[in-house]
């Protein structure tokens, strides 16, 4: 299936673009504002604390609380309330604490959790995206480099 699925040729064309558009939340998020000026493209570390949830149903509930309390309205979730409802729907063992993930450089997290980390504007949340892990909900509460 593995040899039918990514023929070496077409692999390597569509690679690229794949990489850049193959999660839509990822992309999205990194078109929202200029990397240079921002720093979204620059920094080494991210601090931030996530949802993790194995169906998407979960994800999308948690999601629809983070919106019905401020999301809607144009308003940044406050970490501590963006913790309570990590804490309610997280089945990661960081939900216990609130979803904190700490600081994290480039290239410890995987594929499209990465991107979508450090994509994130300092006090946004992400809309939920899939990786290989499940499905995810980002707070992005700081960078350094």
């Amino acid at each position: 299936m593995g040899k039918d699925s990514k023929p070496k040729e077409s692999g390597k064309g569509k690679g690229k673009q794949a990489a850049s558009g193959s999660d839509e939340n990822a992309s999205k998020g990194k078109g929202k504002g200029a990397k240079s000026a921002d720093g979204l493209g620059t920094c080494t570390y991210v601090k931030a604390r996530h949802i993790l949830c194995e169906k998407q149903g979960k994800i999308n509930e948690a999601y629809k609380k983070l919106q019905d309390g401020w999301l809607e309205n144009g308003d940044k979730v406050p970490p501590a309330e963006f913790a309570k409802v990590a804490q309610e729907y997280s089945e990661c063992p960081s939900g216990k604490k609130g979803g904190d993930l700490g600081w994290f450089p480039r290239g410890k997290m995987a594929g499209p959790f990465q991107d979508v980390a450090f994509a994130t504007p300092i006090g946004v949340t992400s809309a939920p995206f899939k990786s290989t892990h499940g499905y995810h909900i980002i707070l992005c509460e700081g960078r350094k480099n």
